[in-house]
């Protein structure tokens, strides 16, 4: 392709870019949803923790089935002084194997989360691994949808998880599936600190 050529081409793509952003004329909080088989949706989510923190703002997370403490994105963002950072759960249900103790834990981190979601000086909330305690019937499905509704206008959340119900996608402003195309855990390879710890 000549320069002449590559330079149309371009000033055609930013004219398109430009109407796009032209267009794009609101502001509101927005919900948005990381699903699918893949890794990196909670590491997306708390990529957008660090950028919240960036532009001085506060920081909601609520951390859902999962029950360690040690993970290096707790170990560095729970101890900022913006991120109120809550580990909700009593471990992964095929470790708990108790659904009675695992329903009255999802229940109490929703109670938490609530706390998050009526907090108008949280910009971001995250609600991690959420998806879980929709699908296996753990939360009151329409009370969770509710509440994310009812936030502040200008409270951004994010919801993570496998299989994120069709509800919920619709409630969503953004949504992005990650997909699963090879995974070092398959070939032997356990979890590494920094990368999946």
């Amino acid at each position: 392709m000549s320069d002449t050529a590559h330079q149309q081409q371009m000033a055609r793509k930013k004219a398109v870019v430009d109407a796009a952003i032209a267009r794009a004329d609101q502001d509101k909080g927005v919900l948005l949803v990381l699903t699918g088989n893949g890794k990196g949706k909670s590491s997306s989510a708390f990529g957008m923790v660090a950028r919240t923190l960036g532009y001085g703002k506060k920081v909601g997370v609520a951390q859902f089935l999962k029950s360690r403490r040690d993970t290096g994105e707790e170990l560095f963002l729970g101890n900022q002084p913006d991120v109120d950072w809550q580990v909700l759960g009593d471990g992964f249900t095929w470790d708990t194997q108790n659904r009675e103790a695992d329903i009255a834990s999802a229940q109490r981190g929703w109670q938490v989360a609530q706390g998050f979601l009526r907090d108008a000086s949280l910009h971001l909330v995250v609600l991690d691994e959420l998806t879980y305690l929709l699908n296996y019937g753990y939360l009151d499905a329409a009370r969770v949808y509710a509440d994310i509704k009812a936030r502040p206008a200008m409270q951004h959340v994010v919801i993570t998880g496998r299989a994120a119900p069709q509800a919920l996608l619709d409630l969503a402003d953004t949504v992005s599936e990650i997909q699963d195309v090879k995974h070092a855990f398959r070939a032997g390879v356990r979890a590494q600190a920094g990368i999946d710890l």
